[in-house]
């Protein structure tokens, strides 16, 4: 079974096919997505999304990059829904939540302050509801690790990883699973490449950040020049392949693997990919 660990398939780039991505994900033998919220104002689209897409399922939180356009009483909001969503099978995390220290706009040092406080606000809600999270990582590895080491062990995805062997550990030793997507297929990323390559097994899981970060087959015109290009769930399937030749695995043994791997750090998805097939 293929699982898209991360898809924002609820994003207005699939406002006029979503119904043929769906399609396409379904027939390359993507059996599970997940789809995590950005801000309070899509936490009733991506619940109703998961609950409307066959083997899709959702998180909900608030993205590093919305703290600018959110306030504390959205945290409040995202407490309610989740003691309200308590039963729902569909939930299986907290996220798209962490911190982004890359996007120069959101450097600055009011802003790091707001993430932090968004950050450590939301996985204070995490161990609440006991959920796991979806984390965003980009360039703050150290400070979202300082944050999980003040608390119990809260477990999740590292989402889109990019950071060293030895910050990967410590993301694995807090109970993360690190996801690899697009960004490892192309040959120039070599050091995403050789975590893809070196770390445990047991540690990986798919994604495609769809419609972001799309693969390197994707993004090239006719002339081989590069375009803009929408990453769809989909694949999922080339990202198993490049995974398992880096890993010089078979690619069905691969998949199977990164499949119960989302499963132990995501403890919901079984239940919900259970329901789904179901339905």
């Amino acid at each position: 079974m293929l699982i898209d660990t991360h898809c924002h398939l609820d994003a207005p780039e699939f406002d006029a096919d979503r119904p043929a991505v769906i399609g396409r994900a379904r027939r390359a033998g993507v059996r599970g997505i997940v789809i995590p919220a950005v801000m309070r104002a899509n936490f009733a689209v991506v619940r109703d999304l998961a609950h409307a897409t066959p083997g899709a399922c959702y998180a909900l939180g608030i993205h590093p990059l919305y703290v600018d356009r959110s306030d504390e009483a959205d945290l409040d909001t995202l407490d309610a829904a989740l003691a309200a969503a308590r039963d729902d099978p569909r939930l299986v995390a907290i996220g798209e939540i962490g911190l982004d220290f890359f996007v120069p706009e959101f450097n600055t040092p009011a802003l790091r302050v707001r993430q932090e406080r968004f950050y450590a606000r939301q996985l204070d809600l995490a161990r609440r509801h006991g959920l796991p999270v979806l984390l965003h990582v980009r360039r703050s590895q150290d400070t979202l690790l300082k944050h999980l080491r003040r608390r119990p062990p809260i477990g999740g995805i590292a989402h889109a990883f990019n950071g060293s062997f030895q910050q990967a550990e410590q993301f694995i030793a807090q109970g993360f699973a690190l996801g690899m997507g697009g960004a490892m297929t192309f040959e120039r990323a070599l050091r995403i490449r050789r975590l893809a390559a070196g770390l445990p097994a047991e540690a990986l899981v798919l994604e495609t950040d769809a419609p972001d970060i799309p693969p390197a087959w994707l993004g090239r015109g006719p002339d081989g020049r590069p375009q803009p290009a929408r990453n769809e769930p989909a694949e999922t399937a080339g990202i198993a392949r490049v995974l398992a030749g880096l890993r010089g695995l078979d690619t069905a043994a691969l998949t199977a693997q990164c499949a119960v791997n989302a499963r132990r750090v995501l403890p919901r998805l079984a239940r919900a990919l259970g329901e789904a097939d179901g339905a």
